[in-house]
């Protein structure tokens, strides 16, 4: 079949001769991919920035399609099911799934004390091939997969499986109260996303920092917030203090991760030399530009090695930090309302719909941030 193969940093193709996924637990299911995505997380992989990335991988964690077989003891979906399948692989039964915390699993990723289990994402969440292919094994197939209701588009249910969770999620671990002023560090899906839900917790001012013209003027446009780039600022946390009568934003949001600009050392530290889990502005940005008591709400990945933070100004001002990656079987309920009644337009988030055979210039264009490329969607032939 054809797929996605990983062969060293910068270096992706379209494979013709991958094999065919084939049940391997009672509890699995083959899926025929319909839609998958090119994520940011994706760019981390294909950068070379996380451990035991390993050559002939098949990235792809946010992928939707029609359930082509099941093994035998799978009951909540059948064959010929169009299904959304969440980017986390949870096993519904463990300690962490009873709590809905999806996205920490403790069967499906057995050997990690710290990840969960992620389609198409290293070895180090599991070793699981992902959905930038023509078919699929989702394993735990009557837990993570959820049917496809009749009236939504395949373009918004593919972006339910993480974009729209994940920046659901960073707005929600904020614990945003009524008036307050958010900040959100980075204008890639998932900080838009973040900025666009913000206002459904009740947030007074919403600002957006990010170094690209293009991508900020997409989120004041999607999101409806307040846009600055950070290059043409002496300093943003300084700029954020003078934006809050000196007191700092009441939450900040990290939707950067390891991959962060904004400060040699940090990226010479994390992104070049690979000394830490990536580079960590975004996160000094964050926690510096919150203020006394606020809260910094983390969804930005970065590498599972030590990583510079600031705990000393964590402690001092009192900061409560919240990050996990999203629980997204939990919040699917609520986030197909929002979507059936238009709260939320996943699909405006599309810039580019790439056929897989084009897998590696998709890649490309994400990757160097041409053709104003916001959200590149993958389309297999069989689709």
């Amino acid at each position: 079949m054809l797929a996605m193969n990983f062969r060293g940093p910068f270096r992706v193709r379209a494979d013709y001769d991958q094999p065919y996924p084939e049940i391997e637990h009672p509890g699995d299911a083959i899926v025929r991919v319909l839609r998958s995505c090119i994520c940011g997380s994706d760019l981390h992989l294909y950068h070379g920035l996380v451990p035991d990335t390993r050559v002939g991988s098949t990235f792809g964690h946010e992928f939707v399609g029609e359930i082509v077989e099941t093994g035998s003891s799978v009951q909540n979906v059948k064959v010929g099911d169009k299904v959304m399948v969440p980017f986390n692989i949870a096993c519904g039964k463990c300690a962490f799934c009873k709590q809905e915390l999806y996205g920490n699993c403790h069967e499906a990723n057995a050997q990690s004390t710290a990840a969960g289990g992620i389609f198409g994402y290293s070895h180090t969440a599991g070793g699981y091939n992902g959905g930038q292919a023509e078919y699929v094994r989702v394993p735990y197939a009557d837990v993570g997969p959820t049917v496809i209701p009749d009236w939504m588009d395949p373009d918004d249910a593919v972006l339910l499986t993480d974009v729209v969770p994940t920046g659901y999620q960073a707005a929600e671990m904020g614990g945003i109260q009524e008036g307050d002023t958010v900040v959100v560090f980075g204008a890639g899906p998932i900080g838009i996303m973040a900025a666009k839900c913000a206002w459904l917790f009740g947030a007074g001012r919403v600002i957006v920092i990010d170094q690209l013209d293009y991508r900020l003027e997409f989120a004041e446009n999607y999101a409806q917030c307040e846009v600055y780039n950070f290059k043409m600022l002496e300093d943003p946390v300084v700029f954020i203090k003078k934006q809050t009568d000196s007191l700092g934003a009441d939450v900040c949001i990290d939707a950067v991760g390891a991959e962060a600009a904004g400060n040699k050392m940090n990226s010479l530290m994390g992104r070049k030399l690979l000394l830490q889990g990536g580079s960590t502005t975004a996160l000094h940005w964050a926690i510096n530009s919150v203020k006394k008591g606020g809260i910094v709400s983390i969804v930005g990945v970065y590498g599972p090695t030590d990583a510079l933070v600031p705990i000393g100004n964590v402690l001092n001002k009192g900061i409560t930090i919240r990050a996990n990656q999203a629980s997204v079987k939990r919040l699917l309920p609520r986030l197909i309302k929002h979507v059936e009644s238009g709260v939320i337009d996943p699909k405006a988030m599309i810039t580019h719909r790439i056929p897989l055979e084009e897998v590696a210039e998709g890649y490309h264009i994400f990757s160097r941030k041409l053709d104003n490329c916001i959200k590149p969607v993958l389309i297999p032939p069989s689709a």
